[in-house]
């Protein structure tokens, strides 16, 4: 998007986005937008020590211990090949999944896997949930037979229970595959945004994944918060970039004030510079 076709919707406006991957290029999106950012990265993405789940996977997939693998992540799946490939050529880890359905849950592990020259059986499409991913199962054609098989699951930050249950409702036995995980960041920037909501300093929350709800909910809870976050959002827009962390707020008694049409990052800025003002007027006025 040229400059001259960005709107400044968000002027005089203050912002708080808990980007942690993607933090300066949210910090530009918002500030091209006329918008002041604030971007406190809510969490630290680290490997698992000794990547013993990933080599675990590679060792029973070798030995045709599943029938289908899913990968939920982009970032997960190379940090799953990195690990793997410590101990394997990469040919004989293409090679097995190939042998295999292999499903994807959107276009980051597609991208992924087709650099990796993996052949995709399933592709979920948006908002890519885990009633979307179960959909696409229930729903492709040919059949992807659950009963019975098992499925080895590329996880990512928390566990995805639900998505778990759903399969093992289906008859498919599931074996979780954390090849990553999430941490608290280090530094005090994420707690001082924290602050920023109780003492009213933010008009705008932007929220990308449902990782950090859990994060901004656990140092609250923690800081004794919790409660005074809740009512500082009240007064604050809730923007949320899809469906999965519309969940994750819906879970922690927060309510969504809107998402943009696609789950993109830019997609998110735009719309929010769009009807953020007018939003944020009705909501006000709404709470008083």
């Amino acid at each position: 998007m040229s400059p001259e076709n960005v709107n400044r919707g968000l002027a005089g406006l203050r912002l708080l986005s808990l980007e942690s991957r993607r933090a300066d290029q949210m910090a530009r999106l918002i500030e091209n937008h006329g918008g002041v950012g604030l971007v406190a990265p809510s969490m630290r993405e680290i490997p698992l020590r000794d990547n013993s789940a990933a080599l675990s996977f590679a060792e029973d997939l070798f030995a045709g211990k599943f029938d289908a693998v899913i990968f939920l992540t982009g970032v997960g799946t190379r940090i799953l090949f990195g690990a793997v490939e410590t101990k394997h050529p990469r040919e004989k880890l293409v090679e097995a999944l190939s042998r295999l359905p292999v499903v994807a849950r959107g276009p980051k592990p597609v991208a992924a896997l087709r650099e990796f020259a993996v052949p995709i059986a399933v592709i979920v499409p948006e908002p890519n949930t885990w009633r979307d991913i179960l959909r696409a199962l229930d729903e492709h054609q040919p059949r992807v037979p659950l009963p019975g098989k098992r499925i080895a699951l590329q996880e990512y930050g928390v566990s995805n229970r639900e998505l778990i249950h759903g399969l093992e409702a289906r008859g498919a036995l599931v074996t979780p595959v954390p090849v990553y995980q999430w941490a608290l960041p280090e530094d005090i920037g994420f707690q001082r945004a924290i602050q920023a909501i109780v003492d009213g300093k933010i008009d705008v929350l932007l929220i990308t994944s449902a990782n950090q709800v859990h994060n901004l909910m656990e140092v609250a809870t923690q800081s004794g918060l919790e409660e005074a976050v809740r009512r500082g959002l009240q007064h604050t827009l809730v923007v949320s970039v899809g469906p999965i962390s519309t969940e994750d707020l819906r879970a922690y008694r927060i309510a969504t004030d809107m998402e943009p049409i696609h789950p993109k990052m830019g997609q998110l800025v735009f719309e929010t510079a769009e009807k953020a003002k007018v939003l944020l007027r009705e909501k006000r006025a709404q709470f008083g």
